[in-house]
């Protein structure tokens, strides 16, 4: 008789203020979402503020004993709520979020999480670049409660005495038992220590690498293709005339808004994102893995032709479109898998302009804008549209730039039957709709953790 081990990963950030703990642990969080485990953040500091708000950096003195008494009650409090998550099965993955910088409070965290049978993984952030820090502090002080309303260089130079306070205290990890991370300078140096599990050494890839540093990632799908005209799904088809009007438009568009930045531009291996690529003077590099998605025996059809032939099919699709997988082709979920390795590459690299499909970029979309997998399906990508994201600490930013030339409308709402294309303006309005928590998990570690749900092949 076979059975399940429960896996349960603590990653313990650990670092001075102003290092980019919380940003590394918010990024992880998005990922693992997006992949389908379920992941929460537990930070010590949104405790500590229920305590004891509006303080300032004599409260951080390690030998100011009530301070002390009142950061330890936090750290307690804050790490009985995630045993207490994990206890109602509540996820696989919760991120204590605090500086935890002595080696005392790290045995404390280790030998309470590990009796518990849960696995700990230690990551900590050294950053020794001083723009990245006045960066940082900049935005720490700009929103925390801590700070409100008081003058941003009184603000500036009481977090700096915070961190000082820290500093006389500071222990580095360096105990060899500990399974650990360490980011040194934001990815210019990784030590990694006893990191063995499959989904302990994701995590610990993902971070190696994540860049903490403003860009914009730019993105269009292709130029409306006669595919899109006839109202059929898939196939390779090549650009309309009125694709082929964006084609030419686009490069005008790029300047107009990226302006004279070095951009490389990545494609799909089909010919419509090739075409719409053709007259843009970049370097340009075509992936498989931004294909669009796979509809299998459903190539080349359209959407009324789906339901006459596969009516049960097309009753599925409609109640869980993010799991059902065409009949030899692929599922959303498929899909997410295959751009895993783009948003690597797009979380290392800078310029980067994508021209592909809008179930490929929907997929990608979900992972910068933390949409779950029940509105991943519908996100809205318009055609003959160049779209900007900028990630950044707490989310990431969207901006939608027409490029005035008419394109069916693709676009078929949750819950609608066949809909007939019609032209439109492709409209900036309304990206996305409500955002809902990613509930359905994709790792399979575990049949216990992770239940597959029954799909359509």
């Amino acid at each position: 008789m076979s059975t399940t081990v429960e896996i349960r990963i603590a990653c313990v950030m650990v670092g001075l203020p102003a290092r980019g703990k919380t940003y590394l642990a918010k990024k992880i969080q998005r990922y693992l979402r997006w992949l389908g485990i379920d992941t929460e953040i537990f930070n010590v500091g949104c405790e500590r503020q229920k305590l004891a708000n509006r303080i300032d950096h004599t409260f951080f003195d390690f030998h100011n004993a009530n301070g002390m008494s009142q950061r330890e009650q936090a750290a307690e409090t804050t790490l009985t709520a995630m045993i207490d998550w994990f206890d109602e099965g509540k996820g696989t993955v919760a991120i204590y979020d605090g500086t935890n910088c002595t080696r005392a409070r790290r045995a404390w965290i280790h030998k309470e999480l590990a009796s518990r049978g849960i696995e700990v993984l230690f990551i900590e952030s050294i950053c020794q670049d001083e723009s990245i820090i006045q960066s940082n502090i900049q935005d720490i002080i700009s929103k925390n409660p801590d700070y409100h309303d008081m003058d941003p260089a009184v603000a500036e130079a009481d977090f700096k005495q915070r961190v000082k306070h820290y500093e006389e205290m500071y222990e580095t990890i360096t105990e060899d038992h500990l399974t650990y991370l360490k980011i040194i300078d934001a990815n210019q140096q990784c030590i990694i220590n006893l990191v063995r599990g499959y989904l302990e050494s994701r995590i610990v890839y993902f971070l190696m690498n994540v860049k903490i540093r403003p860009k914009s990632i730019w993105f269009s799908r292709h130029g409306e293709s006669q595919f899109n005209v006839e109202d059929k799904i898939g196939g390779d088809a090549d650009l309309s005339s009125r694709g082929q009007m964006y084609a030419a438009r686009l490069p005008d568009l790029i300047k107009e808004h990226v302006g004279d930045r070095p951009l490389t531009v990545w494609t799909s291996s089909m010919k419509r994102t090739i075409q719409t690529a053709s007259q843009l003077p970049y370097p340009k590099k075509s992936w498989k893995a931004l294909d669009e998605l796979n509809t299998g025996v459903c190539d080349g059809m359209t959407y009324a032709e789906i339901e006459e032939k596969y009516p049960e099919d097309f009753a599925r699709r409609d109640e869980d479109k993010f799991n059902y997988r065409y009949r030899g082709g692929e599922s959303y979920r498929d899909l997410v898998l295959r751009v895993e390795p783009i948003i690597m590459e797009l979380e290392r690299h800078d310029n980067i302009l994508l021209v592909a499909h809008q179930a490929t970029l929907r997929c990608i979309f979900a992972y910068f804008l933390d949409v779950g997998h029940d509105e991943l399906p519908y996100i809205k990508v318009p055609l003959h549209t160049l779209i900007e994201l900028i990630p950044n600490a707490h989310g990431c930013e969207k901006h939608y730039y027409r490029g005035n030339i008419e394109a069916v409308d693709t676009f078929r709402p949750k819950g609608d039957r066949v809909t007939k294309l019609k032209d439109t303006d492709t409209s900036n309005a309304g990206a996305i709709g409500e955002i809902a928590d990613a509930k359905n998990p994709i790792l399979p570690l575990s049949p216990k953790l992770y239940p597959k749900k029954s799909t359509t092949h």
